[in-house]
């Protein structure tokens, strides 16, 4: 069953919120806000939430990175609470909810997400495709540390994997319902499978550097 979302919402929200994305580094493009809207509308299907406050924090999820990449999650709860546009269609309770959803997403947070709407924003975030994490590592340690060779990048790439991804990494999961766990587990295989991941990051790397 398709899910009818409030349509001047989404009119103002592809208008003016995702093309901010556009400006992002390349792992954060409108692609990436995208899957993460069609994701959590996905999940949402699951719970009794309201799909217009899903499909606002799912939007505006990354919205902060325009302050500060390390606390983009903080800053696009700021976003949320001071757009008032936003109070067309929420009361106050459900600003600070979107907000907190969105503060909530980040994989490195220090604690769980506070609500649904938070665990579903957070896993549809993930997107645990082999693929593309190896792919967005790669861009990511191009764009931010472009002092770095191929060697380089390898190794930070290994010891990112290691922190987030493998077994004991600080990435949890939040929804069942999700495709995250069987993608957890094939990346897994290939982290423990050093030559593997250095394939996976050759093609990733030779992709990202001719763009």
């Amino acid at each position: 069953m398709e899910t009818t979302l409030n349509k001047a919402l989404v009119s103002y929200i592809e208008q003016e919120i995702i093309p901010r994305y556009d400006h992002f580094d390349a792992g954060h493009r409108r692609d990436h806000v995208q899957a993460v809207i069609a994701e959590a509308m996905r999940l949402s299907a699951f719970y009794p939430v309201e799909p217009d406050m899903v499909y606002a924090a799912a939007a505006y999820h990354d919205t902060g990175l325009c302050v500060d990449r390390k606390t983009h999650h903080i800053e696009s709860g700021r976003i949320i609470r001071t757009d008032q546009h936003l109070r067309q269609w929420f009361d106050d309770a459900q600003i600070e909810q979107i907000a907190q959803a969105a503060e909530d997403h980040r994989a490195s947070s220090d604690h769980a997400p506070r609500s649904i709407y938070g665990k579903i924003i957070a896993e549809a975030d993930r997107q645990i495709i082999p693929e593309s994490i190896i792919l967005r590592t790669v861009q990511y340690g191009l764009a931010h540390n472009p002092s770095l060779d191929m060697e380089g990048l390898w190794e930070r790439t290994c010891e990112h994997m290691a922190e987030k991804y493998d077994v004991g990494g600080y990435l949890k999961l939040w929804v069942p319902e999700s495709r995250n766990a069987e993608g957890l587990a094939r990346l897994r295989d290939i982290i423990h499978d050093r030559s593997l991941l250095r394939q996976y990051f050759e093609r990733a790397y030779q992709e990202a550097t001719a763009q």
